[in-house]
């Protein structure tokens, strides 16, 4: 098939090299001619592991290209994904004056039949209004040309966004009309070849399912952090807990560990944007309220063990490992550790950070920082720290070299947001030990 996607962030991108594994003809546009000339060099400017060697590949190939012209791509294809951004307003409510742009645009460039699909994560209703855009540009244009508007959230997972593409758990198409519903699903069925499902629906119950999947996903975390903080006062260990209630099938072991809270470019503002969807329809949604304060009191009562430890931070050396959201990623919006840095230089402390792909992002939003330092390996945040915050779960900090942690260190202190460590082993390794949920 030849496609064409707007957009190559994390969705647009990751979208358009898996379409183009599969043998479809894809140009990927953006309006940011340096990004699309780094691409055309077959360099990401994200990090997903994987990414690198599938678009070298597809570019060698033929099949992926990249452009800022945008008129030539409408023409060239049939399928035409929007995949841009969709930030919060100040409101909460998702913003979609890029979405609808593309959808301006490509009713000015449109001349034959197109399904015009929508990949971001957008409000119900925006199907609605993706399609009185395009009706409203073909007037003015005073032509009639057959189109098509589809809803087809994505579901993907940072650093594991390639798998999630090849092997989606299952595909959801919103559409008005079979003839954009059969095309859709000839294009997913070489992906769900292991049975998994394709479901059709109608276009404002695609919209809603992906805002109520990360919702659920982030009550499940926020749940487990209020128990959390009932284990601490009770003296029970979440991890036990965890176990105990993770082998019920009703349940199951997924995003059910205690931690410093969600953050990212899904969660927040997904939870955030159908609260406000809520708000619209006067439905005051309080569980997924409740789920936004408790993930944001978490971080609150995360650094306030740090502060408690010490009678005052200013002047004191803390060693940060992990700054992005979750491992396998560059992204650090909404991250936990940034909430955490702010707080440590605001406080008067001297931080060390280290993480092994975020860095470079991390240092932008940090500019001018003089008590900020990233450092390239882990052990070098160490020397002299009297304090060492685990943030991000990479998988190399599950294990670390404790005996060197505890020689580096000007005090052995650890705390840990995401219960990487036994509290008994680093009692007897001589290092104290901080934890979330546990005794």
């Amino acid at each position: 098939m030849k496609i064409s996607i707007f957009g190559t962030g994390y969705v647009g991108l990751v979208t358009g090299v898996v379409f183009a594994e599969m043998g479809n003809e894809v140009i990927c546009v953006d309006v940011d001619a340096q990004k699309v000339a780094q691409l055309k060099d077959g360099k990401s400017p994200i990090y997903e592991p994987g990414l690198d060697s599938l678009l070298i590949s597809n570019i060698k190939a033929g099949r992926l290209q990249f452009t800022t012209d945008s008129a030539t791509a409408i023409r060239k294809s049939e399928l035409l994904f929007i995949a841009v951004g969709t930030p919060p307003s100040e409101d909460g409510s998702a913003d979609l004056t890029h979405v609808l742009k593309v959808a301006e645009t490509i009713a000015e460039n449109m001349d034959s039949y197109k399904v015009i699909v929508n990949k971001s994560t957008v409000p119900v209703g925006t199907f609605g209004k993706v399609k009185n855009k395009i009706q409203t540009v073909l007037k003015k244009r005073n032509v009639t040309v057959e189109f098509d508007v589809c809803s087809n959230p994505e579901f993907l997972r940072e650093g594991v966004a390639i798998e999630d593409s090849l092997r989606p758990s299952r595909v959801v198409i919103g559409v008005e009309s079979d003839k954009a519903a059969q095309l859709m699903k000839s294009l997913y069925e070489p992906f769900v070849k292991n049975g998994n499902p394709i479901f059709v629906m109608d276009p404002a119950s695609s919209e809603m399912t992906k805002y109520a999947a990360n919702s659920m996903l982030a009550a499940k975390i926020s749940i487990m952090n209020e128990f959390s903080r009932v284990c601490e006062k009770v003296g029970a260990d979440i991890e036990l807990v965890r176990r105990g209630i993770a082998a019920d099938p009703r349940i199951g072991p997924h995003f059910i560990y205690a931690g410093v809270g969600y953050g990212g470019s899904c969660f927040p503002k997904d939870v955030q944007a159908l609260i406000r969807i809520g708000r619209e329809v006067d439905e005051e949604l309080e569980i997924l309220e409740a789920v936004e304060s408790v993930n944001q009191l978490q971080r609150e009562r995360f650094f306030n063990k740090i502060k408690n430890q010490f009678s005052d931070l200013k002047g004191k050396s803390i060693a940060l490992w992990g700054v992005a959201f979750k491992p396998g990623t560059d992204d650090i919006r909404e991250a936990p550790a940034i909430y955490l840095l702010q707080k440590l230089l605001a406080a008067g402390a001297k931080v060390k950070a280290f993480d092994p792909v975020a860095t470079h992002v991390a240092k932008a939003a940090f500019p001018n920082e003089n008590n900020l330092e990233f450092v390239p390996e882990q052990y070098d945040a160490l020397k002299n720290a009297d304090a060492l915050v685990i943030v991000t779960e990479w998988t190399f900090f599950k294990e670390p070299d404790f005996d060197r942690i505890k020689a580096e260190m000007k005090t052995p202190i650890v705390f840990d947001g995401r219960n990487l460590y036994s509290p008994a082993r680093l009692k007897a390794q001589g290092i104290q030990y901080t934890s979330i949920g546990r005794p």
